[in-house]
């Protein structure tokens, strides 16, 4: 293990991240947001994407004003809406003449608090998996060569996407990857995170088999609740009732902003490969530490039949070749 993996992780001194650019999807609130908050605290160039517009804003001014100087700005985006995140990302693409680069992604946005029953995008797509799965693995054809492009001798851009620790709680194999003939809440949530984790490292795999600079990394934010967060203002606001009951769970849970730090660690970190899997020490809380995902998520078969059934849902293949063309 590197010395940089052992070493203690503080998410308030990070190595400088100036001159570098990161999307984070679904940054309005929660875990995106103070993902990104950490990433403007370090120098970073922070693209904020959410699909409510005032909720952006909210976040937009919350971050500048905990964030003196901070660089960020917004994007609509959509995960569950496949035009919307191919407008985003020609946003994003045409925008980088000026930014001139994009050094990672994170792969946030999604639904927790699932439908109790199936619901659709109006692509047909079941809600949870479009949101949580679908939507990312487009985004990621879609930024794979910016990225590629953004590589250079000393940093390889990254992209992050966010596991859970619910996918160790059962089996959860996406065969019926859109739970067409049993939908159940809780199925849809830690399938739809299986799904996520194989296309991570599915993902890791393809591209060093294409030898394109680019890594991508799982990582999930254990046990992290808003009433054990700071209240901000338009982001995080919970209620007295809502700090009590989430106070008695202090020993298992943490705040939504230490539960960032994982997704931080794994975007930013020197001494991170692709492939890898992080999460906080103690599964549901403590500091980011390298981890083994789930069995089902980590199974090659698995990877393999969620990634091309992605492609054939979304009709999208990633660019492999000329995202390495652009490398060399």
């Amino acid at each position: 293990m590197s010395t940089s993996a052992r070493d203690g992780w503080d998410p308030q001194n990070l190595p400088p991240q100036d001159g570098r650019t990161y999307l984070v999807t679904g940054a309005n609130a929660g875990l995106g947001y103070f993902a990104s908050e950490q990433l403007a605290r370090a120098g970073a160039h922070v693209i904020l994407s959410g699909r409510h517009p005032n909720r952006l804003a909210a976040a937009h001014d919350a971050l500048e004003a905990r964030v003196p100087g901070a660089s960020v700005e917004t994007l609509l985006l959509d995960v569950s809406n496949p035009g919307s995140v191919r407008a985003a990302a020609a946003s994003v693409r045409g925008g980088l003449f000026q930014r001139g680069r994009l050094d990672g992604v994170v792969f946030n946005a999604g639904i927790v608090h699932t439908p109790r029953h199936r619901e659709t995008t109006r692509d047909g797509a079941e809600l949870v998996f479009a949101t949580n799965a679908l939507g990312h693995f487009v985004l990621g054809a879609e930024l794979l060569i910016p990225l590629a492009k953004s590589a250079t001798p000393r940093w390889t851009p990254r992209m992050v996407w966010l596991g859970s620790m619910s996918t160790w709680l059962g089996k959860h194999s996406p065969i019926d990857i859109q739970l067409e003939k049993h939908y159940a809440k809780w199925k849809a949530y830690a399938q739809s995170k299986v799904v996520v984790q194989a296309l991570g490292l599915e993902a890791d795999a393809r591209l060093r088999d294409a030898g394109i600079k680019v890594e991508s990394v799982v990582a999930h934010p254990g046990y992290s609740i808003g009433g054990r967060t700071p209240r901000v203002q338009g982001v995080n606001e919970p209620s007295a009732w809502k700090r009590l009951r989430d106070g008695v769970q202090a020993p298992i849970a943490q705040g939504k902003q230490q539960g960032a730090a994982s997704i931080v660690r794994a975007l930013v970190d020197p001494g991170i490969r692709g492939g890898e899997y992080w999460g906080p020490r103690f599964a549901t809380r403590g500091e980011p530490v390298p981890q083994r995902p789930s069995p089902t998520s980590a199974d090659p078969e698995v990877r393999r039949r969620v990634w091309e059934r992605c492609e054939e849902l979304s009709g999208k293949e990633w660019p492999f070749d000329r995202a390495a063309r652009v490398g060399h």
